[in-house]
């Protein structure tokens, strides 16, 4: 249930948001959200706080990425698309190898359907995740 509340609420915002300016200040709502994605799904690796250090990261080949500083290494500018990209799999990193990270979109895809509905909700998911990682910068 909670999948798809929050997944809703993805689906209300996805058509403002994709018109908003990428480095326009995190939306708190949407951030609140993502946060509980966030711990589920990519706290294993990257750590509660998004500094790559989870308990799992020990573990990968590669270590996590340190999520903190994805602004700061675009020059102050915290590029959402790119990274919702990087999240559902649509952009790969050739210099990382092997991919180790879930490709999410897929995942939440298999639990939300594929017809046009599922697609927005997980676009929807998706947005409120990257939210989430826009609010944690340093």
């Amino acid at each position: 249930m909670r999948i798809l509340a929050t997944a809703a609420i993805g689906l209300v915002i996805s058509a403002s948001y994709a018109t908003a300016a990428q480095d326009e200040a995190p939306s708190e709502l949407l951030a609140m959200v993502g946060r509980a994605d966030f711990v589920e799904h990519c706290a294993p690796c990257h750590g509660l706080a998004g500094k790559g250090n989870g308990p799992v990261a020990s573990s990968l080949d590669k270590p996590p990425a340190d999520l903190t500083g994805i602004a700061e290494r675009r020059g102050g500018t915290f590029p959402a698309g790119d990274i919702g990209a990087f999240i559902d799999g649509r952009t790969e990193v050739p210099a990382h190898g092997t991919r180790e990270m879930p490709v999410w979109g897929r995942k939440f895809a298999a639990r939300m359907g594929t017809d046009p509905i599922g697609d927005e909700l997980v676009r929807g998911r998706l947005l409120i995740l990257v939210e989430y990682i826009r609010t944690i910068q340093r």
